[in-house]
């Protein structure tokens, strides 16, 4: 998964740091880069005793967004889950002198797992695929349940208005990305579709879930969680830049997303969908259904009366990141080789977003009638 470095880093100095600050790590140090990292660019690392680590360091130059690529946020929520049952790689160090390589960075353990592109996981048997499942949902569960304050972490993030403060952010954060202009042709990355109408939806209190407050990842999802190379078992979460102190649905439904977007033909059109979460589609998979309740039976809480809320306010996001890859790219600030192709998803994504909130207010209406 790691090759040539489209990144270059000052490996020299680099080196000096490691040699002066991370006993563990031996010098010289042989780097590649990996090619996923959408937002922070993610390095392997390897010492002169062949043995593995992770950097993960924010991009070059000026930044968007204020509260994107915060690499010191992902070491502290992992270096605090080490002292849990959540299964996290280990945080060896975390630098924020921009002049040892650039940017902050940390460095943490490397896990020698399995990671599924494919949330469908075909290339494991149907009675694997349950379980491996069963092992993601339930680690989700297990990070909920864990109380911020008993790790030390009760200042992570504010207590309540969790969506409120996601609604204003992303509105934030959208607005400058459109008026991103690619270096080469100057034409703006442009609004996405219905953006002020699902701003005002997403802030109508009549509609919006019960507040709840516990840690949340900020984009769990079956690519951002290592199995073990041989059990169907998780044995770490990676991605953390967007964790905080939140409401757990929004991590459930970014998880669950597969399944919400598997019947959408805009969706599978711009390959955001897969027919293989259809009911029934894939042996083994478990239905939505069942995940919900094997989360709810861990997590003490039941999500599914706002799921449908929580899947349209999911692709809303998911629309304004895309939008963000796409402001990354024409800045040519993006790190992952598909920048291109994911950034010209917004505006469809977007347009699933629309049809999701007019459905959800189809069924309210009728549940009123």
């Amino acid at each position: 998964m790691a090759g040539a470095v489209r990144q270059p880093i000052d490996i020299a100095s680099l080196e000096r740091y490691i040699a002066s600050n991370v006993p563990e790590i031996r010098t010289p140090i042989e780097v590649k880069q990996f090619g996923y990292g959408q937002s922070n660019p993610t390095y392997q690392l390897t010492d002169n005793k062949g043995q593995k680590y992770v950097m993960r360091k924010k991009p070059p130059g000026k930044l968007l967004s204020k509260t994107a690529h915060k690499v010191e946020r992902e070491y502290k929520i992992i270096h605090a889950l080490e002292k849990t049952d959540v299964p996290v790689p280990k945080a060896l160090c975390l630098c924020e002198d921009d002049s040892v390589i650039g940017t902050a960075f940390y460095i943490m353990e490397f896990l020698d797992g399995r990671i599924f592109e494919d949330p469908a996981m075909p290339e494991v048997t149907p009675e694997e695929r349950t379980k491996l499942w069963h092992s993601a949902i339930t680690t989700l569960a297990k990070f909920h349940r864990v109380i911020p304050a008993d790790v030390n972490m009760e200042a992570f993030g504010k207590t309540s208005g969790f969506y409120n403060r996601q609604i204003a952010t992303f509105n934030t954060i959208s607005n400058a990305q459109a008026e991103a202009r690619d270096v080469d042709t100057n034409e703006p990355v442009g609004k996405i579709p219905h953006q002020d109408d699902m701003v005002k939806f997403f802030s109508d209190p009549k509609t919006q879930p019960k507040d709840r407050s516990t840690f949340v990842h900020g984009d769990y999802k079956i690519d951002n969680v290592v199995f073990h190379k041989t059990e169907p078992r998780v044995i770490g979460v990676l991605d953390w830049e967007m964790s905080t102190i939140g409401h757990p649905l929004s991590d459930l439904t970014n998880l669950l997303m597969p399944y919400a977007t598997a019947s959408s033909e805009k969706a599978m059109s711009v390959g955001r969908a897969s027919p293989a979460f259809k009911p029934g589609a894939t042996e083994g998979l478990p239905s939505r259904e069942q995940l919900m309740a094997w989360y709810s039976e861990t997590a003490g809480w039941d999500p599914r009366p706002d799921a449908q809320w929580g899947d349209a306010f999911g692709l809303y996001r998911g629309a304004i990141i895309m939008q963000g890859i796409a402001a990354r790219y024409a800045l040519r600030q993006a790190s992952s080789l598909k920048a291109m192709e994911y950034g010209s998803q917004m505006r469809p994504m977007a347009e699933v977003a629309w049809d999701f909130i007019q459905e959800y207010k189809n069924t309210h209406e009728k549940a009123r009638l």
